[in-house]
C-alpha cells in the first residue's frame, strides 16, 4: 500500500531508539524526508546511518537537541522552520515511590514529557493550518488511562498529551490537519529492557522469566502477554501521518497488546 507520503517532511523527536526510531525507519521506508533527533550529535548521526542503510532513503537527516533545555528547541526550531508530520515522541519515565518524587521531579517530567511538545506544536500548528495539510502525533501511552501506581508522574504527563493532542484537533475543523495521540502498551525499548534486565537481575531471574512475571503481576490485563515490539507501534503511527487517515482526528489510539480493559 501506497501512504502517500513521499513528498513529506518529518519530524521524529526522540528518534535514536526505541519506538521512536522504528517511527522514523517506518516513515523513511515510505520515501519521506525524516528528521532524525536525540540529545547527542554522536546518537543521532549512528541512527541516520543506521536507517539510511536499512531503508536506502538517502533523505534521512539529523538533528540533536535535549528536550529539557528550552534553548536547544529553539535552536532545533530555526534549523526546521516548517514540517508536513510532527512525532512528539520524546519522553522521559522512572519508577519511583509517590512519596519521593519531588517538586523538580515533578517540573521536569512535565517539561520534557509535555512542554516540549506543546513548544514545537506551536510553532508548527498554524503553518499546517495555513497550508491546509498537517499531521501532529503525540506518542502517549496506555499508563495515561491505567495510572501506573509506581509512575503516577510519568502517567499525569502521558494524559496531558491526550488533553493536548485533542484540544488541538478542536482547531483543525474544516481543514485536512489532524491531530491525534497514540497509545503503546508495555514496549521492549532501551529504557524499558534495562528496567526489565535490572528487576531480573535483583530477583534472580533470566530476562524470560521476569517478562512473565511482568505481565502476571504488573500488567495483568495485557492479551498480547509480552512485550510490544516497537515496529508494531510504528505500523500504526505512519498510517495516522499519511493522507490515507484523513477522517481520523482528535482520537486517541491503542497499540497496547489489550492492556487497557475497555472497550472505548
Amino acid at each position: 500500500m501506497d501512504l502517500q507520503i513521499k513528498n513529506k517532511t518529518a519530524l521524529v523527536t526522540g528518534s535514536t531508539a526505541g519506538i521512536g526510531f522504528a517511527i522514523a525507519k517506518s516513515l523513511a521506508n515510505e520515501g519521506a524526508t525524516v528528521y532524525i533527533n536525540g540529545r547527542t550529535i554522536e546518537r543521532v548521526n549512528k541512527a541516520v546511518d543506521e536507517i539510511k542503510a536499512a531503508t536506502g532513503n538517502e533523505n534521512v537527516k539529523g538533528l540533536a537537541a535535549d528536550f529539557s533545555d528550552k534553548v536547544q528547541i529553539n535552536n532545533l526550531l530555526d534549523q526546521l522552520p516548517e514540517i508536513d508530520i510532527l512525532i512528539n515522541n520524546v519522553a522521559i519515565f522512572e519508577p519511583k515511590a509517590f512519596a519521593s518524587i519531588t517538586d523538580e521531579s515533578w517540573l521536569k517530567f512535565f517539561e520534557i514529557n509535555v512542554l516540549s511538545s506543546i513548544r514545537l506544536s506551536r510553532v508548527y500548528f498554524d503553518k499546517m493550518i495555513q497550508k491546509n495539510w498537517g499531521r501532529i502525533i503525540f506518542i502517549s501511552s496506555e499508563s495515561a488511562i491505567q495510572i501506573p501506581e509506581e509512575m503516577i508522574h510519568y502517567g499525569m504527563t502521558k494524559t496531558a498529551q491526550i488533553a493536548i493532542a485533542r484540544g488541538l484537533a478542536e482547531l483543525t475543523k474544516g481543514t485536512a490537519v489532524t491531530v491525534n495521540s497514540v497509545l503503546p502498551g508495555p514496549t521492549f525499548s532501551e529504557g524499558v529492557g534495562g528496567f526489565i534486565e535490572a528487576l531480573a537481575k535483583e530477583k534472580n531471574k533470566t530476562t524470560e522469566e521476569m517478562e512473565t512475571e511482568f505481565f502476571k503481576s504488573m500488567r495483568p490485563t495485557s492479551l498480547l502477554k509480552r512485550f510490544i515490539e516497537p515496529d508494531e507501534v510504528a505500523n500504526l503511527v505512519t498510517y495516522l501521518s499519511s493522507p490515507l487517515a484523513s477522517a481520523t482526528n482528535g482520537a486517541a489510539l491503542r497499540a497496547d497488546g489489550g492492556v487497557i480493559k475497555s472497550a472505548f
